[in-house]
């Protein structure tokens, strides 16, 4: 296919998106499977439009003064892949598979809105709803903060230290441009694509078949850390849906001391017990039901709630998620937040750690959270939390952001990884 079928078929992706209000990855997976004919580069490049139109579609909608499939489509390419309006009417005249070209009234659009410095707002490319949110959150970063959660992210890979070493897995990796991560302890990124480009297959290198290392955002593998978690701990991983960082807490305790895995949803558990089986992590006991956790009140050295949340930090890889989000959204799930943490501080023993974690930029999930929590409950206080990050990461003081009722907030565009909330409450001895 040439670019003309490509962004023809990213504009057909994301009106099926729209009219149906479904997921981008459902809605491109079924257009494949009625279009066979679309290789492996097609699909990818199809993909890379739609992805780029729903992180960018704010700022691509400005760029053509309109908020259509066809224009976000236009708009993507113009900001991230380097095309021009001249480039991309002889990249689609004469291929009749292509969409209309750009006519005369938006050609001259174009032209003025790219030597317009966009609003903040556009450049953030958010919701008008959650720009409060983001301001909150951010202060005067907000538009560059959106601006680095609507970019293309990367690939993170996090090494299994049961099973190798860093180094040995990016000499296994060479061929991808591995490199080691800028702060996770053992963390491994491959860079952000580039226009048609895909990122490798690593789940089908023999190394990640081998257990070598797992796919994880070094945020994710941040938060893991700060946790402190070592030899012959008892852990509870209170919401550990898939299992990624009670992998990441069984490797750093190296495989002694317990983790318990729970989840209240057990569909999310179902993929833990074959990652559990890969990575040889031996002390990890998936709990699947509540009342089995009853004789683990009070006895736990570690707590972590890795709580349900909006996933705002995670805009750059499911950007559609940020146009069905909602105030009402919200909400429900801070309402969750509050009664999961109450519930999983009843495991943590005196003298203990609860961790609180999200993957969301939003205050209200994270400092106003816990600052609720604290009022209830009267038997936690957050630890030293700047002192807890030079201290693991002496050389990255600049890399987070401190807030005021403690914790450590990441962001894309202030540690480059997705957005995360972490906040450790010691239980009074």
């Amino acid at each position: 296919m040439r670019m003309g079928g490509r962004l023809a078929a990213a504009i057909e992706v994301l009106e099926d998106i729209g009219r149906r209000h479904r997921p981008a990855a459902e809605a491109l997976k079924d257009w494949g499977l009625s279009h066979r004919f679309a290789g492996g580069g097609d699909r990818a490049a199809i993909g890379n439009i739609v992805y780029d139109a729903l992180r960018r579609r704010r700022s691509a909608g400005w760029l053509l003064d309109a908020d259509t499939p066809r224009a976000v489509a236009f708009g993507a390419l113009l900001l991230e892949w380097g095309e021009t309006a001249q480039s991309l009417s002889q990249a689609l005249d004469g291929d009749k598979f292509a969409p209309a070209l750009l006519d005369e009234t938006e050609l001259q659009t174009i032209s003025e809105r790219i030597a317009t410095e966009a609003p903040q707002e556009v450049r953030a490319d958010c919701p008008d709803w959650s720009v409060p949110l983001i301001q909150a959150s951010f202060g005067q970063d907000w538009a560059r903060e959106g601006a680095a959660l609507a970019a293309r992210p990367p690939l993170d890979l996090r090494v299994n230290t049961l099973k190798a070493d860093r180094a040995k897995v990016l000499a296994e990796l060479a061929e991808t441009g591995a490199r080691a991560t800028e702060i996770a302890s053992n963390g491994i990124r491959i860079a952000p694509i580039e226009g048609s480009g895909r990122h490798p297959n690593v789940q089908a290198e023999p190394a990640f078949q081998k257990g070598w290392f797992e796919v994880q955002d070094e945020g994710s593998q941040l938060v893991s850390e700060l946790t402190g978690a070592t030899v012959g701990m008892q852990v509870l991983d209170y919401c550990a849906g898939a299992g990624g960082k009670s992998l990441a807490l069984s490797a750093t305790m190296d495989n002694h001391g317990q983790v318990f895995a729970h989840d209240a949803e057990k569909v999310r558990l179902a993929p833990i017990f074959d990652r559990i089986r890969r990575a040889g992590s031996h002390n990890i006991q998936v709990v699947s039901k509540q009342a089995e956790l009853t004789p683990l009140e009070s006895h736990m050295d570690l707590v972590l709630v890795d709580a349900p949340c909006t996933g705002s930090g995670t805009w750059r890889r499911r950007p559609d998620a940020k146009w069905r989000l909602t105030q009402r959204q919200l909400d429900a799930r801070k309402a969750e937040q509050a009664v999961i943490l109450d519930r999983a501080a009843a495991y943590v023993k005196r003298g203990g750690l609860l961790a609180y974690v999200t993957c969301s930029v939003f205050d209200d999930e994270n400092g106003g959270q816990v600052a609720a929590f604290l009022k209830r409950s009267g038997a936690f206080a957050p630890v030293d939390h700047r002192e807890l990050w030079t201290t693991r990461f002496p050389a990255q003081g600049s890399s987070a952001r401190f807030g005021d009722n403690g914790g450590i907030s990441l962001s894309p565009a202030s540690s480059g990884t997705d957005g995360f909330y972490f906040c450790a409450l010691r239980r009074a001895a």
